[in-house]
């Protein structure tokens, strides 16, 4: 037998390798089946991760630096960012509308989320209550310094100068920054800003027309 002839038998040509590789077989086919399934699933990995990033995120607001009380809220004062949906709070702001030109009760920090109940408007009181008949009543302190001890959300009782209970439970909705609560020449110490039930509210208001109020924290 020619030895030529017999080890080009045995050792197929490079023509003929590549014609049995993109001959189809079985093993191959299964392959080919397998990674396009693989790559399939991949896809729909992403798309669908995307999709349920695009779906769970949501844009709020947040303060673009820090925010005193009794501050005026102006469009530069909110920048918007997106957070998971179960990380949003509730109340959050999602439009500039919504907080422009409303007044800060409490501390915002940057970059915090800036929620109705930071802010005056008629949902505060119930916001802060728990009741659909609270009221916001302005009071004047007889001892301004008491002012520099209270912030938004303290729970205080309101008495007269016979130290008769006008509201129990009040709660403090907003106190001046200590800026603002430094009287002049020409101006008097700010009040500040108590929620509390309809019925205290026109006894506090009354009695705030003639003198000074007392609150005691609990």
């Amino acid at each position: 037998m020619d030895l030529r002839r017999r080890g080009t038998a045995l050792g197929p040509r490079l023509r003929d390798r590549v014609a049995y590789a993109v001959r189809p077989g079985w093993a191959r086919s299964v392959m080919i089946r397998r990674v396009a399934s693989g790559v399939l699933v991949a896809v729909a990995v992403v798309v669908e991760v995307g999709g349920q990033r695009a779906t769970t995120d949501a844009p709020v607001l947040v303060a673009a630096h820090d925010l005193l009380p009794g501050q005026t809220i102006t469009g530069t004062d909110l920048r918007e960012l997106r957070f998971p949906v179960e990380l949003v709070p509730d109340g959050a702001l999602r439009l500039r509308a919504d907080g422009e030109a409303h007044t800060v009760t409490g501390p915002v920090r940057t970059g915090e989320v800036v929620t109705e109940s930071r802010l005056l408007s008629p949902r505060l009181p119930m916001q802060l209550t728990g009741r659909a008949d609270a009221r916001l009543v302005p009071i004047r302190l007889a001892d301004d310094t008491v002012a520099s001890l209270l912030r938004a959300g303290d729970v205080v009782d309101v008495l007269n100068a016979q130290a008769q209970i006008l509201a129990a439970g009040a709660i403090v909705a907003l106190v001046p920054t200590a800026a603002a609560s430094t009287p002049t020449r020409n101006t008097t110490t700010p009040p500040i800003l108590l929620a509390m039930t309809e019925s205290a509210a026109h006894r506090v208001a009354g009695a705030g027309l003639d003198a000074a109020l007392a609150v005691v924290l609990h």
